[in-house]
């Protein structure tokens, strides 16, 4: 009997192609709903708006099955190869830190399951919040933050506090055993290996904005 083959001996992704998996994922579940059953690269790289070509070799690196002529790809099937490479049917328990405006966003949001992320605790320094529920997930005093991760064995950290205190905070995660951080805070952060950082930099997208309309409109927004 034939064997799929493993993901482990498909070539490893980009990053950018990373970047890319939510957006097939997101169109190949919207497309199975509205009933249909298979899709082509052309039709994916169509309505993204990718290259033809670079949609097939980011397939061809997820998916236990060649795409057929004609037909393309049975959807369920990339569906399943897509979750499972990215590893969104395992469970990974997330604490976040500092629940101001942002925190309490992320914690309220609850598309982060999808992607196989559960928040399970809160942490912060200000009495008012502490023993508050947000969004379901309570909210426990920062110093508790290393016992709480190694009890629990939570491996993902997210960093939602001022820049000033985001340092302290990674180095109390990494010795609570974190190996992943989300890090919302404008500053580079120094973490000893194997911890990875990903820096979601929301000051640095809104620059790329603001210099887009500066350049096609440099003396401002006509008056109307």
């Amino acid at each position: 009997m034939a064997m799929k083959e493993s993901h482990s001996l498909q070539p490893a992704l980009t990053v950018h192609a990373l970047q890319r998996m939510p957006y097939y994922l997101e169109l190949l579940e919207n497309a199975l709903q509205e009933g249909r059953t298979s899709i082509s690269s052309a039709s994916i790289a169509a309505e993204l708006g990718f290259s033809d070509v670079l949609i097939r070799k980011d397939l061809a690196a997820v998916s236990s099955t060649q795409g057929r002529p004609k037909t393309g790809f049975d959807i369920s099937t990339l569906i399943e190869d897509i979750r499972t490479f990215m590893g969104y049917h395992h469970e990974k328990k997330a604490v976040l830190v500092g629940a101001g405006s942002l925190g309490k966003a992320l914690l309220r949001n609850a598309e982060f399951r999808k992607y196989g992320l559960h928040i399970v605790a809160a942490f912060d320094i200000r009495r008012s919040l502490i023993h508050r529920k947000i969004g379901g997930v309570e909210v426990y005093s920062l110093t508790n933050l290393k016992k709480y991760c190694l009890e629990n064995q939570v491996r993902i950290g997210i960093i939602t506090v001022p820049a000033d205190a985001a340092q302290d905070v990674a180095d109390r995660m990494a010795a609570g055993g974190i190996l992943a951080i989300w890090n919302f805070a404008l500053v580079k952060l120094h973490v000893p290996e194997p911890i990875l950082v990903q820096n979601e930099d929301l000051a640095s997208s809104l620059a790329m904005l603001s210099q887009h309309l500066q350049q096609i409109q440099p003396d401002g927004p006509e008056e109307t």
